[in-house]
């Protein structure tokens, strides 16, 4: 083959290669398979790998591979990057209104509303329609060269469609999704890493990696806002124009912004999104309101470091700060000593809190919480309480740096033991929870029994947190298996249990006596076995004898399970005192042969994979997720590629627009009920 046939193929492939990342990285709207995208990228990296004079630092295949730097170079910014001013309340807002009318002088103007991003602001400059240069914001005059991390986000387009459009320079928002943040804290935490402490933290730090390989792991996204200077003379004269025109040169920008011609629309735009930003898949803390007129920008200028033209309207606070006035520690149904803070109860949100997450040890030591501090707490979206970090200015003198170690000390043995029964605790090598031994903990005994009757497991109705303590503490149970042998006389014992409470519990009890595999074996409880890997181990193995006698290497090879996983469940399954509680089950008929047999056969569903947005009416979502385990299919919580149907209750979320982008068939959740109807067992 000819260089010039060679040349004209590696070109042909590089723009075929950039249009499906295009397509997938900022349309969300793929049009083929990662199997065919990886044939495309492997026969390019096979031809510049022949013919390195072809090689280009444009290419989709050098977004990694450079050399990690020893620090980072400074850029100066051609144009300044500016901060915004902050109006704190729809009042302060209007002030800014009355005033930038006073210095329009009669001319006159709408507006552009934008999510105002919690990420890290960046500026991507562009040359002969290529990215050539990227850098943080910096002091706003200067910033750091990040070039080679920024290449690494795929929805930053490398070369634009314009390639004769003169030097111009971008700017936009770094972001990481919430689930992605979720995916990459727990994957550090089985790496036994410290843990990312909010989303905008995350992607600064990943974005700030000397390694661009590492910063290639991390599941960055970018949104662009602006145009920050530009040699053309020929650009649109409104900030929406020049945001469709970003658009239209392959960049991506966020839906959601909206031009209105009004304060009234403005505020209509900010209410919106304040109730409704929990449903956003990203952080966002307000609304930054531009004016739209280029010219009147331009008029309007700047004051310090802030432009006239635009401010952020921020949203009320979900933080808070309030006195920690005690780390205590809670024993986890796998042993794992799980630390949370006691707090001075605070209203965050409308909502009180009275303690606060802290993850474990390692997450403690990063942040420095300590006790009789004063602590930021967050509400984590929305929901869950979270401590930020401690208020070091306030912090009391005599404070001391949290130990598990010394906070678990026995006076008497001066050995570190498990609060609930005295045994000697341990931090197995490779990890970061300390873990209490002992299978015969009450504590251990007390979560175990209410997983195993959690509604994603076994779904036994009423014996949740405090009836699994009763249960335990009054001796009418030891174990979960236990549940099986309950008579009414033994539980009217019990105080506020009357007879319709007995007759309804006792009737729930014997309905969970024929539950799916994955459902028992999920809710054994074994160490680092969810309900999707107790699926996977179910499609595998079939049957729960099987599974009871497989090797770590067995389980290796099962697509998802790695060691650590492997050896959690062998050890499992080779303590006699697990190996009772399951010849109890047996014994009670919950694993009745025909239930085996049923398990045995083909999954319906096996290979489907399903995503649930919205509100159900039939069941609760984790109701029909696990209805769809039964039956062999996968429900998810994130629309992919591989996503095969969508479930959209009442109210569905941003995931119904993913989805019909994406072109996933949409059913509604009478279409699930006929389809699990059609599957199910008589």
């Amino acid at each position: 083959m000819k260089n010039d046939d060679i040349k004209t193929e590696i070109e042909s492939l590089r723009s075929e290669i950039n249009r499906h990342n295009h397509l997938y990285y900022v349309e969300d709207n793929p049009e083929i398979s990662d199997a065919e995208f990886d044939m495309l990228m492997q026969r390019l990296l096979e031809l510049e790998g022949e013919y390195p004079e072809f090689l280009t630092s444009d290419s989709p295949t050098q977004r990694v591979g450079a050399t990690p730097l020893d620090s980072f170079e400074t850029v100066k910014h051609p144009l300044r990057m500016l901060s915004l001013a902050n109006a704190f309340t729809e009042d302060e807002f209007d002030e800014w209104y009355t005033r930038t009318l006073r210095l329009a002088e009669g001319s006159s103007f709408d507006f552009v509303c934008e999510l105002k991003m919690d990420g890290l602001a960046v500026a991507l400059t562009y040359e002969k329609g290529q990215f050539v240069i990227g850098a943080t914001r910096g002091d706003g005059v200067n910033g750091e060269n990040i070039t080679l991390n920024l290449r690494t986000i795929r929805s930053i387009p490398l070369t634009i469609k314009d390639n004769a459009a003169p030097p111009f320079e971008v700017r936009g928002e770094v972001f990481i999704t919430k689930p992605g943040f979720e995916k990459l804290n727990l994957a550090r935490s089985h790496q036994g890493l410290s843990l990312f402490a909010n989303p905008r933290n995350a992607a600064a730090g990943s974005v700030r990696q000397l390694d661009p390989r590492l910063t290639a792991e991390r599941p960055l996204d970018i949104y662009v806002y602006m145009i920050g200077w530009s040699e053309s003379t020929d650009l649109p004269d409104t900030h929406w124009g020049r945001l469709s025109y970003l658009k239209i040169l392959g960049f991506k920008t966020n839906p959601n912004s909206k031009r209105v011609s009004s304060i009234k629309e403005v505020k209509e735009f900010y209410r919106y999104w304040l109730e409704k930003r929990s449903s956003l898949p990203y952080d966002v803390d307000g609304v930054v309101v531009k004016i739209n007129q280029i010219e009147l920008q331009q008029k309007l200028g700047d004051v310090g470091r802030e432009p006239r033209w635009a401010i952020a309207l921020k949203f009320p606070p979900v933080q808070a700060t309030t006195l920690l006035k005690e780390i205590k520690i809670s024993v986890g149904r796998t042993g794992t000593m799980n630390p949370y803070a006691v707090l001075e109860p605070i209203q965050i949100g409308g909502v009180t809190v009275k303690q606060a997450t802290l993850h474990n040890e390692d997450d403690i030591l990063r942040k420095d919480v300590r006790e009789g501090d004063t602590v930021i707490v967050q509400r984590a979206g929305d929901v869950i309480p979270q401590i930020v970090g401690p208020v070091l200015s306030k912090r009391p003198q005599n404070s001391q740096p949290f130990s598990m170690e010394e906070k678990l000390r026995d006076a008497a043995s001066g050995l570190s033991v498990c609060p609930e029964c005295g045994s000697v605790i341990s931090k197995p090598k490779g990890e970061v929870m300390y873990y209490c031994p002992d299978a015969a903990c009450p504590a251990q005994a007390e979560r175990r029994i209410e997983h195993f009757a959690s509604r994603e497991a076994m779904d036994i109705r009423g014996i949740g947190e405090n009836l699994s303590v009763v249960l335990l503490r009054s001796g009418l149970v030891k174990d979960f298996a236990d549940l099986y042998y309950l008579t009414a006389q033994n539980i009217m014992k019990l105080d506020n249990m009357g007879q319709k409470s007995v007759s309804n519990l006792l009737k729930s009890i014997e309905g969970s006596k024929k539950p799916s595999l994955e459902r028992l074996i999920f809710g054994f409880g074994i160490r680092h076995v969810g309900i999707e890997t107790a699926s996977l181990l179910v499609k595998h193995f079939k049957s729960l004898d099987k599974l009871m006698v497989a090797t770590a290497e067995d389980l290796n090879q099962i697509n998802g399970i790695g060691p650590k996983i492997a050896e959690s469940i062998v050890a499992f399954f080779a303590n006699p005192a697990n190996l009772a509680i399951i010849k109890k089950l047996e014994q009670a008929g919950v694993l009745p042969p025909e239930i085996q047999g049923e398990l045995a056969k083909e999954a319906p569903l096996d290979g489907l994979e399903f995503v649930i947005t919205g509100r159900l009416t039939n069941f609760t979502r984790e109701e029909a997720e696990a209805r769809i385990r039964e039956l062999g299919g996968s429900a998810k919580s994130d629309i992919t590629r591989k996503t095969n149907f969508l479930v959209a209750g009442e109210s569905p979320g941003s995931k119904l627009q993913k989805a019909r982008n994406l072109g996933i068939k949409e059913i509604t959740e009478g279409d699930l009920v006929s389809l699990l109807a059609k599957h199910s067992p008589d």
